[in-house]
């Protein structure tokens, strides 16, 4: 006799005496193998990582699910009645229980397994609900003795739960790809700023390789949109590299323009480099530097050269008139020293007798006019003394022509005027009109008088 399942993995075997008539009913066909399922399906782990992973489930008695008739014909209880999952004719029906059951712990495995995945968060629920549909959908049709019930619950569980997980999965992804939208939205708009305004050409230009190589890492967008923001970045990047090919180009043409004009201010500086007109050339050469400050910059060897060129010149012309004015520092002084002698002379002539003090500061200016300039510094205080002595020699001459008793009266009517001139100040300021009046009437008067004084002085001179 054998078995009616072409997945007993045994080979069959006779039985001994006569086969117990027909098996009632059609038997079904072949047990169909292990339910396909979209992806590897995953293999039982070794019983030390199983028992890890199942969760604690009671183990299953296939004779409380399940029945062997005399004839053989298997059938599985449930809930909605009985119906046949076999015939066995291989041996005793305690090894029909024991196949089944090991058929239904074979199933009941695979669920343990869904579950173990979509609770540590490591499958794809989609695919996981997809797998737990279809192993729902053959227990109608599965060759199992267990609680198929209880594995159909377990099932259903699984689906909601991975529905669950899914829509989560799925809001996690969109929030995800909405971050990194933003992210690419940003450096795509930074991109554009750098492309319109930047002028920091070096830095501008490092940034926008920075962004590409951030750009690269930044995943998870729709292709629409990625595709979208990549073409922004694309033509900003572009757009800062042609106006940076630009401004660079008119760099160019600035730097030989400034070139040509520093070479012409070389040149006229070379030209007066020689020159002894110190104090027109130096203001020449003012006139060069500001105009040399005001061109633009040439390359920086070429300017470098350039403005060596320009200060060689400019330093021939400074060192030549540095050791002109040295040298007339050196005469400068000996005049000073030379002066100070006749100052000497002079402020020792006796003014009793006038003519001879004329005659001797006569002598004593020729001198002083022969000698030549002194230094600036010295100069003045110099003229000053010299001046000081020439009055005091000019008032001894004049007090000895001049009635000194015409001099005082002159001095007297003066002196009085400007005492009136006061009163009147005075009387204006604390109100008295009157009293001011009759004041700057009195002094009009001796100012009169003291004017006629001074002149009959001045004529007898």
């Amino acid at each position: 006799m054998t078995i009616d399942d072409s997945h007993t993995g045994e080979s069959p075997q006779p039985t001994p005496g006569p086969v117990p008539g027909p098996i009632p009913g059609p038997i079904p066909g072949p047990i169909p193998g292990p339910i396909p399922r979209p992806g590897p399906v995953p293999r039982p782990h070794p019983p030390t990582q199983a028992a890890a992973l199942r969760p604690m489930v009671a183990r299953n008695d296939p004779r409380r699910f399940g029945r062997v008739a005399e004839d053989g014909t298997v059938y599985l209880i449930t809930s909605s009645g009985e119906r046949v999952i076999g015939s066995w004719q291989a041996g005793e029906p305690d090894s029909a229980f024991e196949h089944f059951g090991r058929r239904f712990d074979d199933l009941a495995t695979e669920v343990t397994l869904m579950e173990t995945r979509l609770a540590s968060g490591t499958a794809d629920a989609r695919k996981v609900k997809q797998a737990a549909a279809a192993l729902a959908e053959s227990l109608s049709s599965a060759h199992v003795l267990g609680d198929v019930d209880a594995l159909a619950a377990r099932l259903a569980v699984i689906a909601d739960h991975a529905d669950e997980t899914a829509q989560a999965e799925r809001a996690r992804r969109e929030e995800h790809r909405a971050e990194q939208t933003a992210r690419k939205e940003a450096l795509a708009v930074e991109a554009e700023d750098l492309a319109a305004n930047s002028t920091q050409w070096k830095t501008a230009g490092d940034r926008m390789r920075a962004i590409l190589d951030e750009w690269r890492a930044i995943t998870g967008l729709d292709r629409k949109t990625d595709d979208a923001l990549w073409k922004r970045y694309s033509a900003a990047r572009d757009a800062f590299n042609r106006r940076r090919g630009a401004h660079f180009s008119e760099l160019d043409k600035e730097r030989a323009g400034a070139r040509e004009a520093k070479e012409r201010l070389c040149a006229r500086a070379e030209e007066l480099s020689g020159s002894t007109d110190w104090a027109a050339t130096a203001a020449a050469f003012r006139d060069l530097l500001t105009d040399w400050k005001s061109t633009g910059r040439a390359s920086k060897d070429i300017d470098d050269a350039l403005w060596n060129r320009f200060k060689a010149a400019q330093d021939t012309f400074f060192a030549a008139r540095n050791a002109n004015n040295a040298e007339r520092d050196a005469e400068f002084q000996a005049n000073c020293e030379a002066k100070e002698k006749l100052l000497a002379e002079a402020e020792k002539i006796d003014t009793s007798n006038a003519k001879a003090a004329q005659a001797a500061f006569r002598a004593i200016a020729d001198k002083w006019d022969a000698i030549g300039k002194a230094p600036r510094d010295t100069a003045p205080e110099l003229e000053r003394r010299l001046r000081a002595v020439e009055k005091k020699i000019r008032d001894a001459a004049d007090a000895g022509r001049v009635d000194p008793e015409a001099l005082a009266r002159a001095e007297q009517f003066r002196t009085r005027a400007e005492q009136f001139e006061r009163q009147a100040e005075k009387a204006a300021a604390a109100g008295r009109d009157k009293e001011a009046a009759e004041a700057r009437a009195s002094a009009a008067q001796w100012r009169e008088w003291a004017t006629a004084a001074a002149q009959a002085v001045a004529k007898k001179r």
